[in-house]
């Protein structure tokens, strides 16, 4: 434990890298995966092509990815930008599923009762369709989130420093207590993320909370028939 004590500088700017490097995409991944996951669920002759292609980007082996993305797209193997796009793929392989099912899981008579009132399709979406299928979504990006926090330390490999630094050197000069410091920051970063994304959710969305009472929804049915 005397390595992480000297070493906490290095921990605490490798974390920060790390954070960042993993924010980006997790950020990217959602907003590029909304329209797909849209039009995935609207367009049902398209929505197998999109959610099965989206999909099997997952399946890329990550080195490789990071190997094959600057000779396509011209950047260097090292630069940062290498890792966020790699990784905002990665999102946007899980998310788009996510948002269409979420999408799916929307009562067709709640939509037909926004459209009754005067909803058109762009406002009916974000004041009745997401909402309502937010908590899905969430559910989807909270695996988004912790996955890529974990995936984001394969950019050492390719020359990216963040706290994948830690297991490759750790390992290197066999100083477990630096690979364990690595994995520490990582499942912490993942666990703070998770818990912040929860208590968003949970904010933002009141209507999901469980009612603690499972009878209670039945309640008014069962007082108006002693009523009568």
């Amino acid at each position: 434990m005397n390595w992480i004590a000297d070493n906490f500088g290095l921990i605490l700017e490798l974390t920060l890298a790390h954070l960042w490097q993993s924010a980006i995409p997790i950020v990217l991944g959602f907003l590029l995966s909304l329209p797909l996951g849209w039009v995935a669920w609207r367009y049902r002759l398209v929505r197998g092509p999109v959610v099965i292609l989206t999909g099997l980007l997952y399946t890329i082996p990550s080195l490789a990815l990071l190997i094959l993305l600057p000779a396509v797209i011209g950047i260097s193997t090292r630069d940062p930008a290498n890792l966020i796009i790699g990784l905002t793929i990665y999102a946007i392989a899980i998310l788009v599923r996510a948002v269409a099912d979420g999408l799916d899981s929307v009562d067709p008579a709640i939509r037909q009762s926004a459209t009754a009132i005067g909803y058109g399709g762009f406002r009916r979406f974000w004041t009745v369709d997401f909402p309502l299928a937010a908590p899905v979504v969430l559910a989807g990006l909270r695996v988004t989130a912790v996955s890529t926090i974990s995936l984001a330390t394969v950019g050492i490999l390719v020359g990216v420093e963040n706290l994948g630094y830690l297991f490759t050197n750790g390992l290197q000069r066999r100083i477990i207590a630096e690979v364990f410091a690595g994995v520490i920051a990582v499942v912490v970063i993942a666990l703070v993320i998770d818990l912040l994304l929860l208590l968003a959710g949970r904010a933002l969305m009141p209507w999901t909370r469980a009612v603690k009472n499972p009878n209670a929804a039945r309640r008014p049915a069962r007082i108006v028939r002693a009523a009568a």
